[in-house]
């Protein structure tokens, strides 16, 4: 992500579900262009104008007023023609306004003081779940 914005933002939020951290041409949440959020057992890249963006493939999915996202088996995904095609649209519009972003910066905007297990949970046999469900009781 920060080999296409080298200028701008790159704004980090530790939430209670999922480390996210944006990208825009300003501090400001509100002017965030993409941003990408590690969850447990996956991770997501939220176009944050993505209801205007064009979509021929179909990758975006999402039914809010704005944001659109696609979610990432892996890393490499990101090098996928359709992925970047729709990455470049995105950036698109805001060309201008990067361009005149100082280089980027990463501000840690907030951290949950709770979260959730960052891991996704080992496999636990049947046989030790019952035991630990016992014990509980």
């Amino acid at each position: 992500m920060r080999s296409l914005f080298p200028r701008g933002f790159e704004l980090v939020y530790d939430n209670y579900n999922a480390l996210a951290i944006g990208y825009g041409p300003s501090e400001r949440a509100g002017q965030a262009i993409l941003s990408i959020a590690g969850y447990p057992k996956w991770v997501t890249l939220f176009f944050l104008h993505g209801k205007s963006l064009a979509d021929p493939h179909g990758l975006l999915s999402g039914a809010g007023s704005r944001v659109r996202s696609v979610r990432l088996d892996d890393a490499a995904q990101l090098g996928n023609t359709r992925i970047a095609q729709l990455i470049a649209r995105a950036l698109a519009p805001h060309r201008a306004a990067l361009l005149a972003a100082p280089p980027l910066a990463t501000i840690v905007k907030s951290v949950s003081a709770k979260q959730r297990e960052r891991r996704p949970p080992a496999a636990v046999p049947s046989s030790q779940r019952l035991k630990q469900a016992t014990r509980e009781r």
